[in-house]
């Protein structure tokens, strides 16, 4: 894993402006703004203590209502078969958030696509409670392969825009449905009607 996407992701989730620009450029209207929604109800994003061991993943995000630790992977390949170091990483991340009630995810970077080239599924944990519940059933866990060992599926995640719309939402905007997010230019031109 490139450290590049690793700080891409920690940038993005930070809500910082320039790189949410320079990542959305290839991106349609409708993702771009939900991506955007994050600059309004950012995390504070911190590498975590050794990386990549022990299940604390790659990043941990904080915020006032949520936090989760991300481990961070980037391919050219749309299948990330896990085994061996990463296996070892991911049945950490199981035990970690078992241990603490949190909902470890994986953020995959496909490299060289067009558009939102991120994805996020979740590390299934049978503890989750209230809204890390909720949030859950919105994120695919990680597919199981034939040989029945844990892998990514780039196709199967969920695009970034959509996790950070459904979790930078304002929750007193009556102009956002729960399945249907508005892009920023039709939500400025409805109030200013």
């Amino acid at each position: 894993m490139s450290s590049s996407y690793e700080r891409e992701l920690r940038r993005v989730l930070s809500g910082d402006r320039k790189t949410i620009d320079s990542i959305t450029r290839s991106c349609s209207e409708i993702e771009k703004s939900h991506i955007m929604m994050v600059i309004n109800r950012p995390f504070l994003v911190v590498r975590a203590a050794g990386s990549g061991m022990e299940g604390s993943g790659d990043l941990v995000a904080l915020r006032g209502d949520i936090s989760f630790p991300v481990e961070v992977k980037s391919t050219k390949s749309k299948k990330l078969y896990l085994s061996g170091r990463t296996k070892i990483q991911y049945e950490a991340m199981v035990k970690e958030g078992e241990k603490t009630g949190l909902m470890p995810l994986y953020a995959h970077r496909l490299k060289g696509v067009r558009g939102d080239s991120w994805r996020i599924f979740r590390v299934e944990t049978n503890n989750l409670k209230g809204k890390l519940s909720i949030i859950a059933r919105r994120i695919p866990k990680l597919p199981i392969s034939n040989q029945g060992n844990p892998m990514i599926n780039w196709e199967k995640g969920l695009p970034l825009n959509k996790f950070l719309a459904f979790l930078c939402r304002d929750k007193h905007d009556n102009l956002v449905s729960k399945q249907i997010i508005l892009p920023s230019m039709v939500t400025q031109a409805l109030e200013l009607e």
